[in-house]
């Protein structure tokens, strides 16, 4: 069996670029449909998934800083869709959760999202291939740093 050639350099440009494609037609679908900037859709996702998570939490797994995480928090809980409450076991740490408004807008986003990304990738790759980009994907993430794995 031969080795395929590979451009890494193409395939980098190649990811980066769909991944900004992704993006922009997810986050523009969200605001649209929902009022909901993508940057804040995915702290939401963590938080809910976490039922109690920090800042830190939200940071280590969307791999941005903790400054950013928490200038995040601020906004969505400026928008009533998240709320702070002490941590009962750290007296100097705060737990976020979702506000009842926030869930809804949640779940409501989390379904347009899904469609988006189906639609996106029915375009090109039928269900074998979707699953296998998926296999591939979540080794690669699973290999990296700060993903579990890795």
């Amino acid at each position: 069996m031969g080795s395929i050639d590979v451009d890494h350099s193409k395939l980098f440009s190649d990811l980066v670029r769909v991944e900004i494609s992704l993006w922009d037609a997810v986050d523009k679908s969200l605001r649209e449909h929902h009022d909901l900037p993508l940057p804040w859709f995915e702290p939401m996702r963590v938080i809910h998934r976490m039922s109690g998570g920090r800042v830190i939490d939200i940071a280590e797994e969307l791999r941005i800083t903790v400054g950013g995480s928490s200038k995040l928090v601020d906004r969505i809980e400026g928008a009533g869709y998240m709320k702070r409450s002490p941590d009962p076991n750290d007296g100097r740490a705060m737990r976020i959760q979702l506000t009842p408004a926030g869930r809804r807008k949640l779940r409501a986003a989390e379904k347009t999202q899904s469609t988006v990304v189906q639609r996106f990738l029915d375009a090109t790759l039928s269900s074998d291939s979707q699953g296998q980009l998926a296999g591939v994907l979540e080794r690669l993430r699973e290999t990296q740093p700060g993903e579990g794995g890795g």
